[in-house]
């Protein structure tokens, strides 16, 4: 059996691979640039990915393709029904970053919420030494109990980030597909208007693409703060930049972009260097605990795979 990892850098270099060698013939490559990737797959049995996209004319003359394996919960890359209707399992990796993801939202909502930013650089720019009052308290920062936290996509990690709001103080409300008992669950608008923080964590679907858009961002109470790690697509990011130019966005967190790396005519390039905005570079997912786990899974969806069971499968 021949297994082709097609783009190891997004897995981080200290990541060990050697952990497939038991299964069969192990080709690694960095990166696959998209005109390359048909070539490298068309002789694989086992093709293990996590940004590359698969497509149909990438994926037609992979006669050999019995399994694709993501390194993500998230499939959006890859043509689902195509590799049905051509006879091609797929699996995905389910919960595997959520402690990652929902710690970085939350560094994220508590750094912006007490301007923590701009106090360290009074202390680290000399400002607060040269001064003759032993503290700083201004740009003025408010307290997070008693704010109302809404959550998009009340998944596992929806679910831990809702548990440390509450544990704040914070009274948490939920847009859910499907809602559930255990929480206060409200419809998209309520949740809109009502929230003083707004952290979306949905999968991207036809359903979801662009859910956050001008509309939406009017309904929203003026200075919410509003974290994206979900997927890019799920805002209008055009809108959004909009919005913290506008002033009506008190801090904006986001570390997805609709097209990755961030180009740079992207909307956000603008409002990149903004104090109230923080973007990070798709690492949310990505504590070294959380890539352990996603590779060992994956190894354990080939084993399910070659022993005809349906361990993680999507297709």
């Amino acid at each position: 059996m021949k297994i082709t990892v097609l783009d190891s850098a997004t897995l981080g270099n200290d990541i060990d691979l050697s952990l497939f060698d038991d299964l069969g013939e192990v080709e690694i490559f960095n990166v696959s640039p998209r005109e390359t990737v048909a070539d490298r797959i068309k002789d694989t049995d086992v093709c293990i990915i996590n940004k590359v996209k698969l497509d149909e004319p990438v994926l037609k003359d992979a006669k050999k393709l019995k399994l694709i394996c993501v390194a993500a919960t998230g499939y959006d890359n890859i043509d689902t029904a195509y590799c049905q209707s051509n006879g091609i399992a797929v699996c995905n990796v389910a919960g595997y970053s959520a402690n990652s993801v929902s710690q970085l939202t939350l560094a994220m909502v508590l750094s912006a919420s007490v301007n923590l930013n701009a106090f360290s650089n009074s202390v680290a720019n000399g400002s607060y030494s040269a001064g003759n009052v032993q503290n700083i308290l201004t740009p003025v920062y408010h307290e997070l109990c008693g704010k109302t936290w809404g959550i998009i996509g009340y998944g596992g990690i929806g679910r831990r980030v809702g548990a440390a709001a509450s544990a704040l103080g914070c009274r948490v409300i939920v847009n859910k597909r499907t809602p559930v008992d255990d929480a206060e669950c409200v419809d998209l608008q309520t949740l809109l208007k009502e929230s003083d923080v707004i952290t979306v964590h949905v999968p991207l679907t036809d359903s979801t693409r662009g859910m956050i858009g001008e509309t939406e961002l009017k309904l929203m109470k003026d200075g919410v703060f509003l974290v994206n790690v979900a997927r890019g697509a799920v805002l209008d990011e055009a809108a959004v930049a909009n919005a913290v130019i506008s002033g009506k966005l008190g801090f904006f967190g986001c570390d997805v972009y609709s097209t990755e790396p961030m180009p740079v005519e992207h909307p956000f390039d603008k409002i990149k260097e903004y104090q109230n905005v923080c973007l990070t570079p798709h690492m949310a997912w990505g504590a070294y605990e959380a890539r352990v786990r996603c590779i060992n899974e994956i190894k354990l969806n080939i084993i399910s795979y070659i022993n005809g069971e349906n361990r993680n499968r999507i297709v």
